[in-house]
């Protein structure tokens, strides 16, 4: 280059096109001479002919003086990225191949970004955990919004905007990786959550998922995710997952540690890919205190006990997402090994236990790996190809077992035929079937439970907690907690025991009051529930966060220029989606309340900039000031979280 020695070009492609010396932006003139240089930029040094030029920048309605033009953008800019030059350009140059751009590869971002990915996947593959996270964290800062944005859609641009695109999703994965092993687990599963929004058919991504929860000592959780995608491929697709990624899937039913890796491993064998990265061992759901389920697992043990009469018994335990569900099953199913009962589990139709996992289709072959302790294959065995609910059935009789069939409402409709069927014929077997559910009504359980309900089936709703419930909690933690503490935590968490669960993991200042935090967990929960909103729901609910509990109807529908029965359908929307609740009155059926609880709105309040929920506080303000019976303390207040916008905004 001719320009002064000691000066540093540096050309950026990773967001709008912008050209630095020392550091200093470089004014390069209108939109078309902008285009024009990321033209040049993609061919990385190629020479591109006069006409490639006019037909790229001007794909239709090509001016008149269009050659002209692009001979005036070429000297100009060559006097800004050349401007000390004696004689024709060597950064800017033409031949009667067209015109080039020439410089080092350390002058293009794109190449610095790929290189520092590079440098970071070396120093992951050696175990050099702080460099290769300094690495990768220095080449994601060099994004600065979408690559090559100055052109748009234009179609010179798209080949290399999807491959810096694609490179931007590796980068992220593999710093979720370097998080995942540095033992940042909830930051990794932030970053993985926002990788499988962004690409949901992507499965490296949805196996960084599963890792990362896994990691956190939240199995169930990275089952779930499992699930998820497994039916997100077959429906858009109508493929299943891959022999890596069911793999994965069987290390985490199993907690193979050989598959899954160790923490702390002094190995310096280099990772095999996403799907193999090393894990610290699962944080055990099982030690934390059991409260508040007393009566339910009373019924179940009685169950337990009468099924070792040859009495088939069934229970049905229902209850939302986090209800406690899963680790009632684990408890119950803990004493019945103890008793010497077979513990077979299935989590939405599928066997959690056997040789074939999720790979089998047939609902009583999923159903026998699940029961079958021998370590055959049943899709290999000719006697359950003949008949497999006999095998079932014979299976069932061998002795005292505990069936747990997880998540039964996301089951396939053939695993409940399968399970209505075994309702009807089974007479005489030492079993007890739990089925847990998070909505009874759905269209598919109906037969299934109707059935049930004539066999006499025992049904378990678990309800929210008590603040006793907490108060246990916390004193079976060994907490001495302040009087109020646990009223306090009780009113937080809606008596959600997963919710209890995840914000007694914070440290007691980050709990309650100004300081309080939404536990990652939780977060990322409630923000998905959010994004299944349609835009509107979501917009009622910013209202709604920015005003007091209970939710004003009237105020809302002001505010937002909308019919009552408009609102209305948005508010059965959020409540559909387990964010908005309704308190009925106790004393007169049929009225009552709907209430946005604090977790739920610190989440949504978290998604706003400042400016927007200040915006938001003026526009509830002026709603409330043409109110003629309007609560001064409120209106001061909306006034005074309004800001400089109060008198401003529209």
């Amino acid at each position: 280059m001719n320009h002064r020695p000691g000066q540093e070009t540096r050309f950026c492609l990773l967001g709008p096109v912008e050209v630095l010396r020392d550091g200093v932006p470089l004014d390069l003139g209108p939109r078309q001479r902008r285009l024009l240089l990321v033209r040049l930029l993609v061919e990385d040094g190629r020479p591109v002919s006069q006409d490639t030029i006019l037909r790229d920048l001007w794909p239709t309605d090509r001016p008149t003086g269009a050659a002209s033009s692009v001979r005036a953008h070429i000297s100009r800019l060559r006097a800004v990225l050349d401007p000390a030059r004696q004689g024709p350009s060597t950064m800017l140059v033409s031949s009667p191949a067209g015109y080039a751009l020439k410089m080092p590869p350390e002058a293009r971002d794109t190449a610095l970004f790929e290189l520092g990915v590079s440098r970071a996947r070396e120093a992951l593959r050696t175990r050099q955990l702080v460099l290769a996270r300094r690495e990768i964290d220095a080449a994601l800062a060099l994004w600065r919004g979408e690559a090559l944005a100055e052109a748009g859609e234009h179609a010179f641009a798209i080949r290399e905007r999807a491959r810096l695109d694609g490179a931007l999703h590796d980068a992220r994965e593999l710093r979720a990786t370097i998080l995942v092993q540095q033992g940042e687990t909830e930051q990794a599963i932030d970053v993985a959550q926002s990788l499988v929004l962004k690409a949901p058919l992507r499965e490296t991504s949805w196996a960084l998922l599963m890792r990362a929860l896994y990691t956190a000592g939240r199995p169930v959780e990275a089952l779930k995710q499992y699930e998820r995608f497994r039916d997100m491929l077959a429906t858009e697709l109508g493929l299943d997952p891959s022999p890596q990624l069911r793999d994965l899937h069987t290390a985490i039913l199993r907690h193979d540690v050989v598959v899954l890796g160790t923490a702390g491993s002094t190995s310096h064998a280099p990772a095999r890919d996403l799907t193999t990265a090393r894990v610290h061992p699962p944080r055990s759901s099982v030690t934390a205190p059991f409260v508040g389920r007393g009566e339910e697992m009373a019924q179940l043990a009685a169950l337990l006990s009468a099924a070792t009469s040859d009495r088939p018994q069934w229970a049905v335990v229902n209850g939302e997402q986090g209800s406690g569900k899963t680790r009632l099953v684990e408890e119950i199913s803990a004493k019945a090994a103890a008793a010497g009962f077979t513990v077979a589990r299935t989590l939405a139709g599928q066997a959690l236990s056997g040789n074939r996992g999720v790979s089998q289709t047939c609902a009583a072959k999923q159903l026998l790996d699940a029961l079958r302790q021998d370590g055959k294959d049943s899709a290999e065995d000719k006697d359950a190809q003949k008949g497999p609910l006999a095998a079932v059935v014979r299976q069932l009789t061998l002795g005292p077992t505990l069936v747990v069939a997880d998540d039964l409402d996301r089951a396939s409709q053939s695993f409940h035929k399968l399970m209505r069927r075994l309702a009807q014929v089974l007479r005489e077997a030492p079993v007890l079937f739990v089925c847990t559910m998070r909505n009874p009504d759905t269209p598919v359980s109906s037969l299934l439970l109707a059935e049930l309900a004539l066999r006499g089936a025992s049904w378990l709703p678990l309800r929210p907690l008590t603040v006793g419930d907490v108060a246990e909690l916390l004193a079976a933690s060994g907490e001495q907690a302040p009087s109020g503490t646990a009223q306090a935590l009780h009113r937080r968490a809606e008596g959600h025991p997963f919710a209890l669960t995840e914000l007694l993991r914070l440290p007691p200042d980050r709990r309650l009051g100004p300081d309080a935090q939404v536990p990652a967990a939780v977060r990322n929960i409630v923000h998905a529930r959010l994004l299944e909103l349609p835009e509107p729901a979501r917009t009622m609910l910013a209202y709604a966060a920015a005003d007091e509990d209970p939710l004003d109807l009237g105020l809302l529908a002001d505010v937002q220029g909308l019919a009552p029965d408009e609102l209305l359908r948005l508010i059965d929307a959020a409540v559909t989606a387990r964010i908005l609740v309704w308190d009925a009155d106790p004393g007169a059926p049929g009225t009552g309340r709907y209430r946005l609880p604090e977790l739920p709105r610190d989440v949504v309040l978290s998604t706003q900039t400042p400016s927007s929920r200040q915006l938001r506080h003026a526009a509830l303000a002026r709603a409330l000031a043409s109110r003629a019976d309007g609560d001064p303390a409120r209106l001061d207040r909306h006034r005074h979280a309004a800001g400089p916008t109060a008198l401003t905004a529209p």
